[in-house]
């Protein structure tokens, strides 16, 4: 697998910010063929830091309803795998660029 396949995109939100400024770690939806070796591997050379710990956890697909005018709508949303990734002491990467 290629490295530019397996970060798929950082994850922004509100927790997530919480736990960059508290413990150091990033956020990444990645493919969900990919370990944490090609994971550890796809940060370092992305980014240009060390990663000292990499955490996985597969979001399973859920079913979504609703109804609306033209009647009750089904769906369902798909499956995806986030990483959580712990980089080492003093290092940080910067996700949102010079803004």
């Amino acid at each position: 697998m290629k490295l530019t396949d397996i970060i798929i995109k950082p994850v922004l939100t509100e927790k997530v910010n919480g736990q960059i400024e508290k413990g150091r770690c990033y956020t990444f939806l990645v493919d969900k063929k990919a370990n944490k070796l090609e994971i550890k591997t796809a940060v370092e050379a992305f980014y240009g830091v060390s990663v000292v710990e990499v955490n996985t956890m597969i979001l399973h697909a859920k079913n979504k309803s609703r109804f609306t005018k033209a009647g009750f709508l089904t769906g369902r949303k798909t499956s995806r795998k986030k990483a959580v990734v712990t980089v080492a002491e003093g290092e940080e990467i910067n996700l949102y660029g010079d803004i």
